[in-house]
């Protein structure tokens, strides 16, 4: 058996064709949805990138693997301890781990590991290809590297191959001589001056006005990569990038699909398009950054081709990333291991109407601390560092009607507030009884004095919001909310 898995950083579902975006930005991804099963309510338990791949690869919570945050003692993977045996367990339980129990090859090429310095990433490849830029590759980086280990195995059987593409990301780095595709296509109607005005005067990183984090300083050599947005023609730029991103790597997965037909083996090969994490465009007045626990940053794409799965089907079931992994050994008729948290999703793949879990706990604790809960039609959002974006304690948001998440609903369905608490509580005492360790990450994360990200920040910024005329009120609240950062 052959499997391809294609990840794709910071890729949104709603930017993609086969999930309904009016603009064509993945013909070929399309295609593969076309001949396999597309989820649609599929997320990442933990935000961002870190974090993310982290319980992607062990099929582990973030709670319990320690990898949380993008730096300090919550961006290493928790030792076993006295516990561990000669091998520990990633070495036989993470996601290519059970492609070699399967007797299969297990590859990557992705410059991830170096990026975060995230060794465990490589644990279970039998080989690995750092492309070795760090995440800063362009897709015409990345493919010959795709297609020379391809020109040299494709004819055998029994490999699993990761490619991790990064043209989505942040800055945009699709080559100048690309062109748009998208210049004379209308915004998503969410896009107004109404809203681009109100955006001009929020306070955060990552917001219009500094989309870089703390400045507004362009990136030198990348055309597309705007250091704010001025005017409206500027968020159309902006917004333009971001699909261009995917559109240029769109065209290379093409060039893949057709080289897997021209090799008379795409109907034999399964295929995984996925991200790790989606991406703020406007969102909680948030830009170019996957920085909160909410819906844009943690609901991504999932489209699985696999041999006995139906063509065109959608699945709607609430799914984890982390379920992958037990969904892989049941698929694969291989023993589930009780170190994951996943719960397989096989039956879904059988029949598109199954039912998925009834609620999902979501975590983002590298640019804000927050966790949220995934439930019917709502997303709770609960924050305990607000990462500098003035968020209240309480979020609470109608997906169905507010896909945006432009409308907190929180006072007025307090009902629905307790009973997301009640769940949020719930799983949180389920993950801690379930743990040798009494610490939860998101805590060490509050005592070292906040999300990677944002810690050490503030003084400078706030420097900067008076420079730019948005300081008042907004600073005095960032200081009552942060006196640390002043001590």
């Amino acid at each position: 058996m052959r499997v391809l898995l294609i990840d794709i950083d910071s890729m949104r579902p709603d930017h993609l064709g086969c999930y309904g975006y009016h603009r064509k930005t993945s013909p070929n991804i399309d295609r593969i949805a076309d001949d396999g099963m597309r989820f649609e309510n599929y997320y990442c338990s933990d935000a961002p990138c870190l974090p993310s791949r982290t319980a992607l690869m062990s099929g582990r919570f973030g709670i319990h693997t320690g990898v949380v945050n993008h730096g300090g003692l919550a961006a290493d993977f928790r030792p076993e301890g006295i516990k561990r045996d000669m091998q520990d367990k990633l070495s036989t339980e993470s996601l290519p781990a059970i492609f070699r129990k399967a007797g299969m090859r297990s590859v990557l090429i992705s410059p991830f590991a170096e990026r975060h310095s995230t060794w465990n990433f490589y644990a279970g490849f039998s080989e690995i290809y750092n492309t070795g830029k760090r995440g800063r590759e362009s897709a015409e980086e990345i493919s010959p590297t795709v297609f020379d280990w391809l020109d040299r195995n494709s004819d055998e059987d029994d490999w699993f191959l990761y490619v991790n593409y990064w043209d989505p990301h942040t800055p945009y780095r699709a080559p100048k001589e690309y062109g748009n595709p998208f210049e004379n296509e209308p915004l998503d109607p969410f896009f107004t001056e109404e809203l681009f005005e109100k955006h001009v005067k929020a306070v955060g990183p990552h917001t219009s006005q500094e989309l870089y984090s703390y400045h507004s300083n362009p990136k030198p050599g990348m055309p597309r990569a705007l250091g704010k947005l001025t005017n409206f023609e500027d968020l159309r730029t902006f917004i333009d990038g971001y699909d261009i991103g995917i559109h240029y790597v769109d065209a290379h997965i093409g060039r893949i699909v057709d080289y897997l037909k021209e090799k008379g083996i795409y109907e034999d090969t399964a295929i995984i398009v996925t991200a790790d994490h989606g991406e703020n465009l406007g969102e909680l007045a948030i830009y170019a950054e996957h920085a909160t626990a909410d819906n844009a940053t943690t609901n991504i794409p999932f489209i699985m081709k696999w041999p006995g799965v139906a063509k065109k089907t959608v699945n709607t079931g609430l799914h984890y990333s982390l379920d992958l992994c037990p969904t892989l050994a049941d698929l694969l008729d291989l023993p589930k291991s009780d170190y994951w948290d996943g719960e397989s999703y096989i039956e879904s793949l059988k029949n598109e109407g199954a039912p998925g879990r009834s609620e999902l706990i979501i975590g983002q604790l590298a640019h804000v601390c927050q966790r949220s809960v995934r439930f019917d039609n709502w997303l709770y959002t609960r924050t305990y560092h607000d990462g500098y974006f003035l968020f209240p304690k309480d979020m609470l948001f109608d997906l169905e009607n507010d896909p945006h998440e432009c409308n907190n609903l929180a006072q007025e369905h307090p009902e629905i507030v307790r009973e997301a608490v009640y769940r949020l509580n719930n799983w949180h005492d389920d993950m801690m009884k379930s743990m040798d360790y009494d610490v939860d990450p998101l805590w060490t994360v509050m005592l070292e004095g906040g999300p990677h990200h944002a810690k050490g920040h503030l003084p400078k910024y706030i420097q900067r919001l008076e420079e730019t005329g948005r300081g008042g009120a907004a600073v005095e609240e960032l200081k009552r909310r942060h006196p640390r950062e002043f001590e």
